[in-house]
């Protein structure tokens, strides 16, 4: 959560200096593209919780990709930043909403929060899984190392034996 709460804070800045200048300047630089803004503000966010994630909070899982996890990690960012544009883009042009408290309502509170949700779930599951132990290797060879679609073939062979022969 503080990861997650870290990576927010530096995106959600950055958006609302680019966007409505963050009482820093009267002339944003990005106020009329805020769907870009929060695009850029995501990316700078996804570098820090990649660090944070990498050297805090999942430090004592060890990389289980050849780059660290890093392809993994970011393509998960890609595919979870359309949740938080899309309400950011709902908020603009459905409702027609351009304040910066309903920026940050729907782009940074509401988009944000489904898609961290969905990223700390995706990058448990495939960036940074727990490392598995020769206790289960030895006790449950096939659980830990068959993809779960294998393992459903492999619980009932009985049956496979029923309709083959």
């Amino acid at each position: 959560m503080v990861t997650g709460g870290l990576a927010t804070l530096v995106s959600v800045s950055l958006f609302n200096f680019l966007v409505h200048g963050l009482y820093l300047t009267s002339n944003p630089w990005l106020a009329a593209q805020p769907l870009s803004a929060l695009v850029i503000a995501n990316l700078v966010g996804m570098m820090v919780s990649y660090r944070l994630s990498r050297n805090w909070t999942f430090r004592h899982r060890p990389p289980v990709h050849a780059d660290g996890g890093r392809t993994a990690f970011f393509l998960i960012n890609l595919v979870t930043l359309p949740i938080a544009v899309g309400t950011l883009w709902f908020s603009r042009h459905a409702l027609g909403l351009t304040d910066p408290l309903s920026d940050n309502v729907f782009g940074n509170v509401i988009g944000a929060l489904v898609g961290q949700a969905a990223r700390f779930y995706l990058f448990r599951r495939f960036v940074f899984r727990q490392p598995v132990t020769v206790g289960e290797l030895v006790h449950h060879p096939q659980t830990v190392t068959l993809p779960a679609h294998r393992m459903a073939d492999q619980a009932h062979p009985s049956e496979d034996w029923a309709q083959n022969g």
